[in-house]
């Protein structure tokens, strides 16, 4: 298994926790599981399994090539349990943390996120790594409804409920994805820490948490990026928006240069606020509308970034109909 850690040396900045090794993985999921210091193991399509293991989730999104899981591996023995309807693990300094809230109805998303998150949030606070990191959520028929009454919409009004006396400048950084299984479940998951990250916003796109309302009655609560106290660079789901409007419509290429650009921007934001370093070592998840189009990313990305550490394309719609491709990973 291939993975990244925070490179050690004089240009890091001062580490205040180590450094959470981040990976993808052909093992059976079982024998990840077997390993002590494995914190989660993160699965991808149909064949997935969560193997009953507080640590293991099982997403349905299907995955564009080989299969892979990825995997978190920690730099200490893993306690992990549940806590009512949300399971965890823990090494100490970081924690990975998940649930799966069917929608009331099976139409409800507003409800099942506002649910998820109103359990989630309280159970990592309460937990030895009550900092929130990192969180993804993925569901069913993202972009279906129109208008106010689009899911994607929903789902953000409920999420802003759920995380109610989050202060905006402490949004930790989140991707959102929609599935293509029918399943009207949604999942989530985070990664916490003992010590606080520091949240990154990347000045060619407006704050999400400041858009304006033609995007939706509730604005989307995350960051683009949140540096770790191990300066290790969370990078949330990114896509071709440039200020607060989508670009590039219909052309993949250009959306995904455009991204480039945008994760580009965001890691130099980083380096000059929190000593987090430019250069190719990344960890990416690329997420395609189309999945005929996966080849032409995986070499748009690969050309752009030749030291690429691991990349996994996953066949998934983005937030917003007209965009084609979403990118979210590690920069260490």
């Amino acid at each position: 298994m291939s993975n990244l850690s925070a490179p050690r040396g004089a240009s890091e900045p001062s580490a205040t926790l180590p450094p959470l090794a981040i990976g993808y993985s052909s093992e059976p999921t079982a024998t990840l599981l077997a390993r002590e210091d494995v914190l989660a193991v993160i699965g991808f399509g149909g064949t997935a399994r969560d193997r009953g293991d507080p640590r293991a989730i099982a997403i349905g999104l299907e995955i564009v090539g080989p299969p892979a899981a990825e995997v978190w591996q920690a730099s200490a023995p893993v306690r992990r349990g549940t806590d009512g309807a949300v399971r965890w693990s823990s090494d100490g300094d970081y924690g990975f943390f998940a649930i799966e809230i069917a929608e009331p109805g099976d139409e409800d998303i507003a409800g099942a996120a506002e649910r998820a998150y109103r359990e989630l949030i309280p159970a990592i606070h309460a937990s030895r790594t009550p900092h929130v990191l990192r969180l993804w959520n993925y569901f069913d028929a993202i972009n279906l409804g129109d208008g106010d009454d689009e899911r994607y919409r929903r789902f953000c009004i409920g999420r802003a409920r759920g995380m109610a006396g989050f202060g905006q400048e402490r949004y930790p950084a989140a991707t959102a994805i929609g599935r293509h299984d029918g399943v009207r479940v949604l999942q989530v998951y985070a990664l916490a820490g003992r010590i606080a990250g520091a949240p990154v916003e990347n000045p060619r796109q407006t704050n999400a948490w400041r858009y304006p309302r033609e995007y939706g009655p509730t604005p989307p609560t995350f960051a683009r990026g949140m540096t770790t106290p191990a300066g290790q660079l969370l990078i949330s789901g990114t896509a071709a928006v440039v200020g607060a409007a989508s670009r590039h419509a219909e052309n993949v290429a250009a959306q995904i240069d455009e991204t480039l650009a945008n994760i580009a921007s965001l890691i130099r934001t980083a380096d000059g606020q929190w000593g987090v370093r430019g250069g190719g070592r990344s960890l990416l998840k690329a997420y395609v509308r189309d999945r005929d189009t996966a080849a032409l990313v995986e070499t748009r990305l690969r050309a752009a970034l030749p030291d690429l550490e691991g990349l996994v394309i996953l066949h998934g719609d983005i937030c917003r109909r007209e965009l084609l491709v979403e990118v979210d990973g590690l920069h260490a």
